[in-house]
């Protein structure tokens, strides 16, 4: 009898282990198991669109992964960010936002359904770069302080187009105006690309753009830089002044670019994506590749990331407001 008792016991213990490991979860695939989209929130052959695309191919080439570049235009940007934050947070929906979209977007468009620094978490700067003014290489305006002396003498017959009305780009030159103490006619267009060939065409007077925008016609001498917004020159403009060594002391305006995903999108995904894309940005290609295009790479922490955006968030609601840009 014991010995029938013992074997029982043998056989429910056996069973119930085999039924405990048929019941556990199957361990979780290794991310990324599928391809992750990168959606872009501008047109392409954008500043935006042109980064995005050269960390998506990048970090594909490097990993092994698939990163697929996803243009998602309009209302200046929020609309991409917009998709971005309705994604499910499993990190296959990540977004390239910047200062246009997560940093000034939020106070020109009202009752947009989300906000940045709640919705969103922050993954991975990239790149910062400066606004340059430029115009046609056939323009007669030769330098900046040429500019400002025509629109002194003619207030508001000197236009400049921008990739959109309330962008940081069209801020920019809002801002040098008021430091110039001139005034210029804004012109803004559906994207960086449409701009750039209306001032090539001389149909436009002057060019506000980001660098990388600009830069394939600064390179093939078709675009004339006049001077870089930010507060030292650009590495790959050593020769164009900064507006502040043209005359305007302190002045500095610049954007940044950077990678997020919706928020709650699980910290292990955050750092993965983080290593890897702060890795590819310590490549002496990828640095080339950013510097080709006007911008600077620059590596951060998700939690320097998120710093950034939230401090310039609280602090370009009064640009905006102060500029009269808004959009309902």
């Amino acid at each position: 009898m014991i010995r029938t008792l013992l074997s029982f016991t043998a056989l429910a213990l056996a069973l119930g282990a085999t039924t405990a490991h048929a019941q556990a979860p199957a361990p979780a695939a290794a991310y990324p198991a599928k391809p992750i989209r990168m959606i872009v929130p501008f047109p392409p052959g954008g500043g935006t669109d042109i980064l995005s695309r050269l960390v998506a191919t990048k970090l594909t080439e490097n990993t092994q992964w698939t990163v697929v570049a996803d243009n998602k235009a309009g209302a200046g940007g929020t609309i991409g960010i917009g998709e971005a934050v309705k994604a499910a947070p499993t990190g296959y929906d990540i977004v390239m936002g910047q200062k246009d979209n997560l940093v000034i977007g939020p106070w020109l468009y009202k009752n947009l359904p989300w906000d940045p620094t709640k919705d969103l978490t922050a993954v991975a700067h990239v790149a910062y770069t400066p606004v340059i003014i430029a115009t046609s290489v056939n323009s007669k305006y030769k330098t900046l302080a040429d500019v400002v002396a025509a629109a002194k003498a003619a207030p508001g017959t000197i236009t400049y187009g921008s990739p959109g009305n309330g962008t940081s780009i069209h801020l920019a030159g809002d801002l040098f105006e008021k430091a110039a103490g001139i005034k210029l006619s804004h012109i803004p267009y559906k994207g960086s690309n449409p701009a750039l060939m209306d001032a090539l065409a001389g149909n436009v007077d002057l060019l506000v753009s980001s660098l990388p925008s600009a830069m394939g016609q600064i390179k093939s001498g078709k675009l004339r830089p006049l001077a870089v917004t930010s507060a030292k020159r650009s590495s790959s403009l050593p020769d164009v002044p900064t507006v502040a060594e043209s005359g305007f002391k302190g002045f500095d305006v610049s954007t940044w670019y950077g990678v997020f995903a919706p928020a709650g999108t699980p910290a292990s995904v955050v750092s993965t994506l983080n290593a890897e894309i702060n890795k590819l940005l310590a490549t002496a290609d990828m640095k080339a590749a950013i510097q080709a295009q006007g911008a600077e790479p620059e590596a951060m922490s998700p939690a320097q990331l998120g710093t950034l955006l939230k401090t310039d968030y609280a602090k370009w609601k009064g640009i905006v407001e102060a500029s009269g840009a808004k959009i309902e």
